[in-house]
């Protein structure tokens, strides 16, 4: 088989063997500086102020919904919108927290949000109070113009940026444009650390909230000055001050592992980043060529450091037939993430039924994709780049 991903890491024998001789020389593996650090580094990748690490990417979306909550900036009952086509993650921490989720409809041809999506579900549904929207597989909208347009409605506007590390607009980066943004450090990702996750944001009291989320709760790691207003308003002192619990939390906190292997991979980030775009404009080339395929569209894109690479079809029989081209020499596939999430067994639960968005339920029907692995060697990129040759229909 030619997996989606080939190895735990990028250069896997030299990460392994520096993480087996941290292990052996560390004394402390809970989280401490290995961490602080990643979350510094990071954040000066993404020109953010503040780097938050979580143990999971789905953690680093629940607690950024959480701290939301927790500072009032968005409320119970109140509606998010959310990207029609995203992870189960970005959905479920809304409905957990008592929050109404409003899918937003993706166009197939970017396969996320635009502003013309985004306009036509505020005019239908009424402005939000926040945006969630998913930069899905190295792709993203005209997020210029949604933010724009989040301004001008009083909307919050988040990114998933966990499918899209290193992937530059002509307005700046993707992951830079909202109030926070989410990333996965999960094998498959542009960066391992096994699990793990970030949220990275430029606001103080977030950051804050988002570090007392982390820890359930408690001020052991927020800022000195937000250390000192928290137990000044509630007249803690430092005895008491180590077991007190302002607001709702979890334990969502790495380990210095988690904080090592950041650490170690983010050497190799810029180059991670370029093969990444190499293998993506080989592959897309061929794609583009096809009569078969809808081309993804990003010219408005200075960098695309894609996830994978994204097959949407002419139709549903075309779909299968080229997934069938691929499982007989072994190339494995996957859906364009959830397809429809309104189309999931959890939304349709929770939410009373199946919902139809055009854009979404075409990529649901007509797309999958496959691994964009730096690990390929020239045989197996030649062998799925055989799969996309030649006319089908």
């Amino acid at each position: 088989m030619i997996p989606l991903m080939k190895s735990t890491f990028y250069k896997e024998k030299e990460t392994r063997a520096a993480l087996a001789e941290f292990i052996l020389k560390d004394n402390y593996l809970s989280m401490g500086e290995q961490c602080f650090e990643f979350e510094r580094q990071f954040a000066k990748t993404q020109n953010r102020k503040h780097a938050v690490l979580f143990n999971s990417g789905g953690s680093a979306n629940l607690a950024l919904i959480q701290a939301l909550k927790n500072l009032g900036w968005i409320k119970e009952f109140d509606k998010i919108g959310v990207s029609a086509v995203t992870w189960s993650t970005d959905i479920m921490p809304i409905i957990q927290l008592g929050m109404q989720p409003v899918l937003v409809d993706v166009q197939p041809n970017t396969l996320n949000i635009s502003s013309y999506t985004l306009a036509d579900a505020i005019k239908k549904h009424g402005p939000f109070s926040a945006v969630f929207v998913t930069n899905a597989l190295g792709f993203c909208g005209d997020l210029n113009i949604i933010r724009k347009m989040c301004r001008d409605y009083g909307m919050l506007l988040l990114e998933d940026n966990c499918e899209s590390l290193g992937t530059e607009t002509q307005y700046g980066q993707a992951g830079s444009f909202g109030l926070a943004a989410t990333y996965s450090f999960y094998v498959a990702h542009h960066l391992s650390t096994i699990e793990g996750g970030m949220v990275c944001t430029d606001f103080d009291a977030l950051a804050d909230m988002l570090r007392l989320v982390r820890s359930n709760g408690w001020d052991r790691n927020v800022s000195p000055t937000a250390q000192k207003d928290l137990r000044t308003k509630h007249a803690i002192t430092p005895f008491f001050g180590n077991y007190t619990f302002y607001d709702l939390g979890y334990n969502f906190k790495p380990t210095e592992i988690t904080g090592y292997l950041g650490l170690f991979q983010l050497q190799y980030l810029p180059e991670i980043i370029q093969i990444r775009e190499k293998l993506f404009k080989r592959f897309y080339s061929v794609i583009e060529s096809n009569k078969d395929f809808i081309p993804t569209r990003f010219a408005t894109l200075e960098t695309v450091s894609a996830f994978a690479n994204p097959v949407i079809c002419q139709c549903e029989s075309l779909r299968d037939e080229y997934l069938k081209r691929f499982h007989d020499v072994g190339v494995e596939t996957r859906p364009i993430i959830s397809g429809n999430s309104g189309r999931q067994p959890f939304y349709t639960k929770y939410m009373g039924g199946v919902q139809k968005l055009m854009g979404a339920d075409f990529i649901h029907n007509c797309g999958f994709y496959f691994g964009n692995c730096p690990d390929y060697t020239e045989d197996e990129i030649e062998i799925i780049l055989g799969c996309l040759h030649g006319v089908v229909s």
